[in-house]
């Protein structure tokens, strides 16, 4: 009995050790493979250069050429006013705009006339008195104190006819102010007067702007200013509003956006300290003129509008995306053998989502845009194929 005991684990460990012969012997054989590692993947895009028109952008508002108040320089009753003369009218450089009540002007200036005509009179007898005098001073029947005498009132009423002379010419000037006109063509901002108000000389009745062209006030980085051609610092004058860069306005109005375009005419004379900008002014021929069609909108004072101004040629510049810039003005060019080779170029402008190179690249060569970490001069990469679309797009 004993005997049977000893061998139950003797037993168990034989068949433990036939499981384990089973295991090993029926075991999937590993096959070694050797492992390949891919080369990074890029997107590249085909340097094209081109004659490129540099573009400053900016934003401003529409404001008038020149604004001024309506103001009378006589006192009185206002009479007419004309049906122009109202928010919003418009006016042509030279038509009336206002009367003032022209009778004590009228009465003041016959009364001038008469005061010039009675000096006159008294000029006229004191020259007859005089050449009288003389004559009789040539037969010693005049003392020579009558003859200064004489002379004197002579001299006298001659004084007296400049003075009634300029009297008549003020009358004139007052009864001709009675009657305003307007000193441009332009429109009217404000008005304050009507029929039968009392106007006071000096006191401001209406405020009137030029239509002839509007101005836009533009603010420009400082910087900016070397990619437009402006004359910052000298008058020569020989530049013209019409030689200026071109501007092109844009603005929604209605629902709808709409263009203008004009010429950038000066620069303001100051940087802010604050901005570090300069402001430059562009300006639009005959803002209310009607076009072609008659759809587009005037480009009314007020108006807020985006500002896009021509500046400098570059030849044969390369616009890249921002992204294809690498630290330290690097692009990554892939050549025939798609090898990565770090190109060092020079950049003329750099902003948000663009940059302009004008040195470094090549006509066809592959810059990558995708983002590279630990790029190595002479690494081999794959390059993704380009979307026809987007070719087609950036052609």
């Amino acid at each position: 009995m004993k005997s049977h005991r000893a061998l139950v684990p003797l037993g168990i460990l034989a068949l433990g050790a036939l499981l384990s012969a089973v295991v090993i012997a029926t075991r999937p054989r590993v096959v070694a493979q050797s492992v390949e590692v891919l080369a990074p993947l890029v997107r590249v895009t085909e340097v094209l250069p081109r004659n490129l028109v540099l573009k400053v952008r900016g934003h401003g508002t529409v404001v008038p050429r020149s604004e001024s108040d309506l103001v009378p320089q006589v006192s009185g009753e206002v009479v007419w006013v004309s049906p122009a003369l109202a928010p919003g009218g418009f006016f042509d450089a030279g038509e009336p705009l206002l009367r003032i009540d022209p009778t004590d002007y009228e009465l003041a200036l016959e009364a001038a006339a008469a005061a010039a005509a009675r000096a006159e009179s008294e000029v006229v007898k004191s020259r007859k008195e005089l050449e009288r005098q003389r004559r009789l001073a040539e037969s010693e029947a005049a003392s020579e104190a009558r003859i200064d005498q004489v002379e004197n009132a002579f001299r006298g009423a001659k004084a007296g006819l400049r003075e009634a002379g300029a009297r008549r010419q003020r009358a004139e000037r007052d009864l001709a102010r009675t009657e305003l006109r307007a000193p441009y063509t332009g429109r009217v901002r404000e008005e304050n007067v009507d029929v039968g108000q009392f106007a006071s000389r000096g006191a401001p009745l209406a405020k009137l702007y030029a239509v002839d062209f509007a101005e836009v006030r533009v603010p420009v980085p400082d910087r900016e200013l070397a990619y437009l051609d402006l004359p910052l610092a000298y008058r020569d004058g020989k530049t013209s509003a019409s030689e200026g860069p071109r501007v092109e306005l844009r603005a929604e109005f209605a629902g709808t956006e709409h263009r203008w375009t004009g010429r950038l005419v000066r620069t303001e004379g100051e940087i802010d300290p604050r901005s570090r900008t300069v402001t430059v002014v562009a300006r639009v021929e005959e803002p209310y003129a009607r076009s072609g069609d008659g759809a587009r909108p005037p480009l009314a004072v007020g108006l807020f509008v985006d500002v896009e101004i021509e500046g400098r040629q570059v030849e044969r510049a390369v616009v890249l995306p921002r992204l294809a810039l690498r630290e330290g003005n690097h692009v990554y060019v892939v050549d025939d053998d798609d090898r990565l080779r770090i190109r060092a170029v020079e950049v003329l402008r750099e902003d948000r989502d663009e940059v302009v190179i004008t040195a470094g690249l090549a006509a066809g060569e592959r810059v990558t845009l995708s983002p590279l970490r630990g790029a190595v001069d002479g690494m081999v990469v794959r390059v993704a194929e380009e979307p026809a679309e987007l070719a087609r797009s950036r052609s």
